[in-house]
C-alpha cells in the first residue's frame, strides 16, 4: 500500500451534491490544504461516473466528477494498493450485517447499498492500518446507523410509511466509523476563505441551503447551528 497520512472518503451522494451545486473549485481548494487524500471506491465511481455517463440527464455532472478524478483531486482507493476485491467482499459483509437489523411486513429493510457499504469497507481497512479517515455521507439513514441507531426505527417508519420491527439491536459494529456531510465540508471551505464568492455569513447561508436542496440531509435548525459555529 502507498503511504497515506489521512483520508477523506466520498460517497456517491456527497459528490453528486457538490457537482450539482457547482462546488468543484471549492473541493479542489480544500484538497490543496488537506494533508492527505480524497478517496473513492470503484463502486462509487460506477455510481457517479460510469453509469451516469450513459444517461443524458446526468452526463454533465458525471463529466465534472470525472474531471476531478482525472486531475487526481479525488483518487481511487485501488491506486493506493487497497485491493478492490477485498473492498467488495467486505462491502457485502457489511451490507449483510446492516440489512438484517429491521424488517418490514414483507421483507428486510435495506439500510445500505453497495456504494455506501464500500465506503464503510474502505474506512475499516484504513482503520486497521491506523490511518485516520472520515466518510462524507449525505444520506440520513446511513449516518443515523452510525451516529444514532436508536432513532433509526422511527425514521424508517416515517420514510417507508409502514410498520418496521427491530430484529437485531447490536449496532456496535458501526460505532467505529466517522462521518460528516458535504455541509460540514463546505463550511470548512467557507471558514478557510476558499469559497469563490465573498459575502460573509450570507454566502454560507446560501451554500448550506443549496446543498440541502440538492440532496444533503440537513435540517434548517442544523443549518442555523452551523452558522453559529466559531471553529470546526
Amino acid at each position: 500500500m502507498k503511504q497515506i497520512k489521512k483520508a477523506i472518503i466520498f460517497d456517491a451522494g456527497a459528490l453528486i451534491t457538490i457537482s450539482m451545486n457547482g462546488l468543484d473549485k471549492e473541493l479542489i481548494r480544500l484538497k490543496g490544504i488537506f494533508d492527505g487524500v480524497f478517496l473513492i471506491t470503484q463502486q462509487v465511481k460506477k455510481e457517479v461516473i460510469d453509469k451516469p455517463l450513459t444517461i443524458k440527464n446526468f452526463e454533465l455532472e458525471a463529466l465534472r466528477t470525472k474531471k476531478l478524478l482525472d486531475d487526481k483531486v479525488i483518487e481511487l482507493a485501488d491506486d493506493y494498493g487497497l485491493d478492490n476485491k477485498s473492498i467488495e467482499n467486505k462491502s457485502n459483509e457489511i451490507m449483510n450485517i446492516a440489512n438484517s437489523f429491521f424488517m418490514s411486513p414483507k421483507e428486510p429493510v435495506r439500510l445500505l447499498h453497495l456504494g455506501e457499504a464500500s465506503c464503510l469497507a474502505l474506512s475499516e481497512m484504513l482503520n486497521k492500518e491506523k490511518i485516520k479517515n472520515v466518510i462524507v455521507i449525505d444520506e440520513r439513514t446511513t449516518r443515523m446507523l452510525i451516529e444514532k441507531p436508536e432513532n433509526l426505527r422511527e425514521l424508517l417508519i416515517r420514510k417507508l410509511h409502514t410498520n418496521i420491527s427491530l430484529v437485531k439491536q447490536n449496532f456496535e459494529y458501526f460505532k467505529n466509523f466517522q462521518v460528516i456531510r458535504s455541509a460540514e465540508l463546505i463550511y470548512v471551505a467557507w471558514r478557510k476563505g476558499l469559497v469563490e464568492l465573498k459575502d460573509g455569513i450570507f454566502i454560507l447561508d446560501a451554500l448550506l441551503y443549496a446543498i440541502k436542496s440538492k440532496g444533503c440531509a440537513i435540517s434548517s435548525d442544523e443549518i442555523e447551528e452551523i452558522k453559529k459555529l466559531k471553529n470546526f
